[in-house]
């Protein structure tokens, strides 16, 4: 059992005296709550340290919100106080309307390029 935990990891590594398991790769992860009113945290995990920015996209493909998180640590960005949070507004401060949305997360390192992209639905 232990072996399949471990198959998954990239390496076990110790940060102020905590002890930090990092991922084998990047992946986006579903947000939650999902759908969501009238805001929603959306977590990933990093393989290697990255300029890291999430996008959400309408359906049409326009962009609503940009967030430039700048150099990440490799880690996992899982729990509220890590994780992307998003109140449901745009870039200008307004609500969006009810619909179906989509977030892409980039992370770029030296040796790689990474992007993928979720769905989110936001209920009135």
């Amino acid at each position: 059992m232990l072996y399949l935990i471990l198959k998954f990891l990239s390496s076990i590594t110790k940060n102020n005296g905590l002890i930090e398991v990092l991922p084998a790769k990047t992946a986006l992860l579903a947000n939650y709550p999902n759908p969501f009113n009238p805001e929603t945290w959306i977590p990933y995990q990093l393989s290697a340290e990255s300029d890291v920015t999430v996008e959400v996209y309408d359906i049409h493909g326009r962009l609503v919100r940009r967030f430039v998180l700048g150099m990440q640590r490799a880690g996992s960005y899982i729990t509220k106080d890590r994780a992307v949070y998003w109140n449901g507004k745009n870039e200008s401060g307004e609500r969006v309307a009810s619909g179906v949305y989509f977030y892409r997360l980039k992370a770029e390192h030296p040796e790689a390029e990474f992007s993928a992209v979720r769905r989110l639905v936001v209920v009135k």
